[in-house]
């Protein structure tokens, strides 16, 4: 049986796959999917091994991430304020799906994901957890290109889970960090197209296929003749073309570390451990487990919103003595990070989950958060940096109230910015205000029961009360 859609996919198109996993598809699926017995002539073909599914994600309408914004389900496991995002199996082109099915991820579904991260206020940063030998073309750069937007706004760590090769490293490059433990392998920056001859197989079984086609070539490389050299040549054209393209992107991901010459010089080659990290395709060889609490500290580290100035907005003459004056204490040791926004961020958002529904009795302006204290390494230098930093507390502020408000719990946000109200300190109110709220919530007072009787006192009892009280007068 000719599985027609599977091979469509398979063959005579570029693919972005690591050859040996198509070689084991091959020696497996191929007779099931060519209807026949085959021989393969070299190894510079390969199929990335597709499963098609009735499903499709379509690229006007935004179905997937449109289905998220209206559900509004986060798409991904948060931890610590990590989104994670697993990349794994065949990556192929419009999947209608989010996350791994049968063995395969969409480019569709991943791009989903990342909107919605970009878009989630409870979530600091977005960790890639890769585990794929590559698969289609088409749709990749686009979804790369994405990965590189969403980095300049959240933090994004690829975690390589044994493999990223081919279309997996093509998304694992668009990270700030990429690492792997010392068994794990990235690299393949190549593109294979893999042709199926079955002329001679026709032939040994009788059979003749005529090709009735206007167009010279519209044909080129169906299955029913050997490939002629002039096809081949167009075909090789293409691929250099994409490789190309393929080194550019990882370069832009890589920048400063892995350059357009120097990724196109690995010919496809594949790095595994500390000669992916010496090769520039990797940053660091470490248990993925210890790699992501690296992950989280970094994140808990000491940020421009983690402890701002009050905001008094200063005139420039006196701001600039300011800046002075605290630049020769910049090289104070940094306090201690425990109860940094991420913290408090985390906290809100589990308040969000047991407070849900609850609404505030006395919807009260903030009074009782407490200013902004700013040790002196967190200083601006200039005016600059404080214009930026008391924009990011603005914003931090907005999202807090936004939030605030989702609990029926009204914050009043110009006036906390106003007194200069740090962002944890408005977190901690917050926080208060709904467990006091749930508190209330749970106790519930009911008057007597007009229907039920009332209780009335044991005889035994009775007896005893009298006898007690006529002992105490005697």
């Amino acid at each position: 049986m000719l599985h027609a859609r599977i091979a469509a996919r398979a063959f005579n198109t570029p693919l972005l796959v690591e050859p040996s996993k198509a070689m084991a598809f091959l020696s497996g699926l191929g007779p099931r999917i060519l209807g026949r017995q085959f021989e393969m002539v070299d190894g510079d073909g390969a199929a990335a091994g597709i499963t098609a599914l009735p499903a499709r994600a379509s690229l006007i309408t935004g179905g997937l991430t449109e289905s998220l914004q209206h559900n509004g389900n986060a798409p991904y496991p948060i931890v610590n304020g990590i989104a994670v995002i697993e990349i794994s199996g065949v990556l192929i082109h419009r999947g209608g799906w989010i996350g791994q099915s049968s063995g395969q991820t969409s480019y569709e579904g991943i791009a989903a994901q990342i909107e919605a991260a970009a878009r989630d206020p409870s979530v600091r940063a977005v960790a890639l957890e890769i585990d794929s030998f590559g698969g289609e073309v088409a749709g990749v750069f686009d979804l790369a290109d994405r990965l590189r937007a969403l980095r300049r706004n959240k933090p994004v760590w690829a975690f390589v889970a044994e493999h990223a090769f081919s279309a997996g490293y093509a998304l694992a490059s668009q990270a700030d960090r990429i690492l792997l433990p010392r068994t794990g392998a990235v690299g393949s920056i190549g593109v294979v197209v893999m042709h199926a001859d079955l002329s001679s197989q026709l032939d040994q079984n009788g059979v003749r296929v005529t090709l009735i086609h206007s167009g010279q070539h519209k044909v080129d490389g169906n299955p029913y003749e050997p490939l002629p050299e002039s096809v081949r040549d167009d075909i090789q054209r293409e691929i250099d073309v994409l490789r190309f393209l393929f080194a550019e992107t990882v370069a832009a991901g890589r920048s400063g570390r892995l350059n357009q010459d120097a990724a196109l010089a690995t010919e496809a080659a594949t790095f595994r451990g500390a000669d992916a990290v010496s090769a520039g395709l990797a940053d660091e060889v470490i248990d993925l487990t210890r790699g992501f609490a690296s992950f989280r500290e970094s994140l808990s580290r000491p940020s421009p919103t983690a402890r701002l100035p009050r905001a008094t907005h200063p005139r420039p003459k006196e701001a600039a003595m300011s800046a002075k004056t605290d630049a020769a204490e910049a090289q104070a040791e940094t306090p201690d990070t425990e109860g940094t926004v991420l913290d408090d961020a985390e906290k809100l958002s589990d308040a969000q989950d047991d407070a849900s529904g609850v609404q505030e009795a006395d919807p009260a302006p903030v009074a009782a958060a407490a200013p902004i204290q700013t040790p002196s390494a967190a200083q601006p230098s200039n005016l600059a940096e404080l214009s930026a930093q008391l924009r990011e507390a603005a914003a931090e502020i907005a999202e807090i109230a936004a939030q605030a408000g989702r609990l029926g719990i009204a914050i009043d946000a110009a006036k906390a910015l106003r007194e200069g109200t740090a962002p944890e300190a408005l977190r901690k109110l917050v926080l208060q205000r709904a467990s006091a709220a749930a508190d209330a919530r749970d106790i519930v007072a009911a008057p007597p029961s007009p229907v039920l009787p009332k209780s009335v006192e044991s005889p035994i009892v009775a007896a005893a009360k009298k006898a007690a009280s006529a002992g105490s007068r005697g």
